[in-house]
Formats: C-alpha cells, sequence, structure tokens
C-alpha cells in the first residue's frame, strides 16, 4: 500500500499535469477561432472555382481542344502521387494515427502500383521514413502559419511532375474539419482534374468573354492552388480542434483521478489515526 507521502506526490503531480492540459486546451481553443475563420473564409471561393470548372467542363463537346489541357489527361494510374497531410505535433487524440491508417489503406489497395509519398507533417514524416516507402517530398513546421505562397510551392511541383508524366495521378489525404467534436478523412483525387456536372451551379449559365483553352491556362492552375490550400487549412483547423478535445478529456481525466486518489489518501490517513488510536489505548490499559 502506498505511504501518505507517495499518494500526496502523486496528486501533486497530477495536479501540475491538469494545469499543462487546461493551459494547451485554451491555446489550441483560441488557433482554432483563428483557423476556423480562415476555413470559412476560404470554403465560398473554393465553392464557386469549382462551380465554375464544372460549368465549362459541362458545356464543352468531347472532341474540344480545351479538353487537351495537360492537368486534364486521363492515364492509366501506374506512377502514383500522394499528398499526405498530419500534424507537426501530438497530443490532439487520434488525429495523426487516423490519416496515417487511412493513407496506409490507400497504399494496400494501390499495392500494384508505384506509389510516392510528399509528407506535409512532422508525424506523417516521421512514420514514413522508418518504412520502405519512396518519399518525393517533405514539408514540416508550416502549420503555424499557413500562407497561400507555400501551397503554391506544393502544387507547382506536383503540377510539373504531372504535366512531365512523371506520375500518372495525383490524391489527397487529409482531415477535413467539420466540428469541434469531428473531422472527415477525405481522400480526394486533384489530378488529373475532375469535377462533377452536378457541381455547376444548377439552373444558372456562366458566359465567358475568353475561349475555354484560355481561361483553361489560367483556371487550372489555380484550382490545383486552391485545391491544396483548401486542405491545409481544413488539416490545421481540424487538428486544433482534435487538440482542444483531447486536452478537456484529459483534464477532467485529471480531475476524476485527483478525487479518487485524495479520497484514497483519507482513508489510509484515517486508518493511520486509527491505528494509532489503538495502539494508545493499549499501552495505556497495559500500564493498568
Amino acid at each position: 500500500m502506498p505511504s501518505l507521502i507517495d499518494l500526496r506526490r502523486r496528486i501533486r503531480s497530477v495536479k501540475n499535469t491538469q494545469q499543462i492540459t487546461k493551459a494547451m486546451k485554451m491555446v489550441s481553443a483560441a488557433k482554432l477561432r483563428r483557423a476556423q475563420e480562415k476555413v470559412l473564409a476560404a470554403r465560398p471561393y473554393s465553392s464557386v472555382l469549382r462551380a465554375m470548372m464544372a460549368s465549362i467542363l459541362g458545356n464543352e463537346p468531347e472532341d474540344s481542344p480545351a479538353l487537351a489541357h495537360p492537368l486534364l489527361a486521363r492515364r492509366r494510374e501506374n506512377r502514383i502521387l500522394v499528398l499526405l497531410l498530419s500534424g507537426d505535433k501530438g497530443l490532439c487524440g487520434a488525429f495523426n494515427s487516423n490519416v496515417i491508417r487511412r493513407s496506409q489503406q490507400f497504399l494496400a489497395e494501390r499495392s500494384s502500383a508505384e506509389v510516392e509519398m510528399e509528407l506535409i507533417g512532422r508525424k506523417g514524416r516521421d512514420f514514413y521514413r522508418r518504412r520502405n516507402v519512396s518519399i518525393a517530398g517533405e514539408w514540416i513546421n508550416i502549420f503555424n502559419n499557413i500562407d497561400f505562397a507555400t501551397c503554391r510551392k506544393i502544387s507547382d511541383s506536383v503540377i510539373s511532375r504531372f504535366t512531365r508524366r512523371e506520375v500518372d495521378a495525383v490524391y489527397l489525404i487529409f482531415n477535413k474539419f467539420k466540428s469541434v467534436l469531428r473531422q472527415t478523412l477525405i481522400v480526394d483525387r486533384l489530378l488529373p482534374v475532375q469535377v462533377s456536372a452536378s457541381e455547376g451551379g444548377g439552373s444558372f449559365e456562366y458566359l465567358y468573354e475568353q475561349p475555354a483553352p484560355e481561361i483553361f491556362r489560367t483556371l487550372l492552375p489555380r484550382y490545383v492552388q486552391v485545391a491544396v490550400y483548401q486542405a491545409m487549412i481544413e488539416s490545421a483547423a481540424a487538428e486544433h480542434a482534435a487538440r482542444m478535445t483531447a486536452m478537456d478529456a484529459a483534464t477532467r481525466n485529471a480531475e476524476e483521478m485527483i478525487e479518487k486518489l485524495t479520497l484514497h489518501m483519507n482513508r489510509v490517513r484515517q486508518a493511520s489515526i486509527t491505528n494509532e488510536i489503538i495502539e494508545v489505548v493499549s499501552g495505556a490499559a497495559g500500564l493498568e
């Protein structure tokens, strides 16, 4: 049975841990607020861009020269590039393990193809460094300050490799922010660009001054850049939400542990006092 000193030390240690988890929860809540504002601000732009793409693609005939754009070229997926978005830090529940597990499933499903990994985030990088996986690139410590210039570097590199036929398809694997308590794992094909006709804006018809080939020359690379940027800010917001939830649960668990340890300590102290009283009474009775 642990002594009173051991129990006091344990309670003090749990209280110190509780203060840390509470502080981390508050920091994550503040970061989540800013990240959520970025996500909500970017979603309308991304949605309208997809609607424009769907509108143009839906109105072009199959033999249109616009559809011969390199970023629309469909090939047999013998060589695949995967952009895996994970976190740079831990203590966020199953956030990192879920996205890494999904990437392993993706690799198993495409075992017949040659798959390369573009690792965005320290946790995914550390995981796949110890495994027999071809790594095309590493991007770490960029989620603290996500800027469009960094996303453009990543997307331009991906576009260049696809247009040079070094890869036949590019996929994004990331956690999409849904709410504070929910993140959704997304596996999205980035290249070749494919937008469903249902996203074309419904009954609205768009009129464009430039011809479709000229629009695609500018719009398709921008579409890829926006998709990468959207995925990164979605992943960042989902990570902050997961960490806030995990730290809140850890704080509550620490509170329950403190209560149990305090109760146990009081029982041990009461038993110790009872034993001392019995010894005193027994000693007094022996002197009579």
